[in-house]
C-alpha cells in the first residue's frame, strides 16, 4: 500500500508543478499599440515607426523593417528597444501606396514574437529606398531548429529507461 501512496503523491506533485509552471510560458508579449496605427492613411510620412507591447522586451535580436509598395526597404537604422517599446527610423518615403511594418522581438520570458501591420501613404514623397526587402525582412528562417530538442528528449528518455532496467537487476 505504501508504494501506491508514493505513486499517487508523485503524480500529484508532478501535476502541481506542471500547472504552476505553465503561467509564465503563456505570458508572451502582445502588441497593444502602433504608430502609425494599423490601416492608418497618412498624407505625410512618419520619421519613426513604433510598436508598444504589454510587457518589457529583451533588447537582443530585435528586428523591425518598413517595406514599401515598391518592395524596397524604407526603414533606416537599427531597431531600438526601450522597455515595452521597439522603434526604427524611417527614410523619407517614396511612392504612394501601402507600407508594411514587420517586427520580431523577444518577450521577457524569452519567447520570440513576430507580426506585421500596414499603413497607407496617399501622397508620394521624394525619398530614396534602401535595398530590396526580400533579403532583409525579419523571418522565421533564422529561428532555432527543433530537431536538436527532439533528439535531446529522446536521449533523456532512453537513458532513463536504461537506468531503470539496470537498477532492477
Amino acid at each position: 500500500m505504501t508504494a501506491l501512496r508514493r505513486l499517487v503523491a508523485t503524480a500529484l506533485l508532478i501535476t502541481a508543478m506542471a500547472m504552476g509552471g505553465t503561467a509564465v510560458a503563456w505570458a508572451h508579449a502582445v502588441r497593444v499599440s502602433a504608430d502609425p496605427a494599423p490601416d492608418a492613411t497618412l498624407a505625410t510620412a512618419p520619421t519613426r515607426i513604433t510598436a508598444t507591447f504589454n510587457e518589457r522586451l529583451q533588447g537582443d535580436f530585435a528586428a523591425m523593417t518598413v517595406v514599401g509598395p515598391d518592395g524596397n526597404l524604407w526603414s533606416d537604422g537599427t531597431p531600438q528597444v526601450q522597455g515595452a517599446t521597439v522603434s526604427v527610423g524611417v527614410r523619407p518615403l517614396g511612392p504612394a501606396g501601402s507600407y508594411t511594418v514587420n517586427y520580431r522581438v523577444t518577450s521577457a520570458d524569452g519567447h520570440v514574437v513576430s507580426g506585421s501591420w500596414a499603413f497607407t501613404m496617399t501622397v508620394a514623397g521624394s525619398g530614396s529606398p534602401g535595398p530590396s526587402a526580400t533579403a532583409s525582412t525579419p523571418s522565421a528562417d533564422r529561428a532555432l531548429p527543433v530537431w536538436p530538442f527532439i533528439v535531446g528528449a529522446v536521449a533523456v528518455i532512453a537513458l532513463g529507461v536504461i537506468w531503470s532496467r539496470l537498477r532492477r537487476t
